[in-house]
């Protein structure tokens, strides 16, 4: 929890520094990335509930909600026109298209256990089979 919340205070250190000396919220766009990466990473974890106490994870979901503001203000004031909602509908999407490639890579995953068990199976199979015909062959005294 401790990481995640270090690393988003670092990203953000990084977009505060970008805004004041360039008043350009788009040259820290690496930064905005890593910020919000490291959010959801605190994100997952807090709701995992295993990240540490539950004071411990609403203080450090506070702080990357107080920052999340600053953010908000930089792009209203230092970007274009629109760009908070059009960052928040990017966000939808993202989240949305991480989400779906999350369970497709889960079905993937399962599809290529359920093959792996069938194969062995099959293998097993065709041992116990094969083991049968030497048994029915041994026994006539073909072999």
């Amino acid at each position: 929890m401790l990481a995640e919340l270090a690393a988003a205070n670092a990203a953000f250190s990084v977009i505060k520094q970008a805004v004041q000396n360039s008043g350009d919220i788009a040259k820290a766009g690496s930064a905005i990335a890593k910020f919000v990466g490291a959010k959801e990473d605190l994100q997952k974890k807090a709701s995992k509930k295993g990240g540490g106490s539950d004071l411990e994870e609403f203080m450090a979901l506070e702080q990357i909600r107080e920052k999340e503001e600053q953010l908000k203000q930089f792009m209203i004031y230092c970007g274009r026109p629109g760009l908070w909602g059009d960052w928040q509908r990017f966000q939808a999407k993202a989240r949305v298209a991480r989400r779906e490639a999350d369970e497709a890579a889960k079905r993937k995953r399962k599809q290529i256990l359920e093959i792996t068990i069938v194969t062995f199976l099959f293998i097993v199979g065709l041992g116990i089979l094969g083991c049968i015909v030497l048994l029915a062959l041994h026994s006539q005294g073909k072999i």
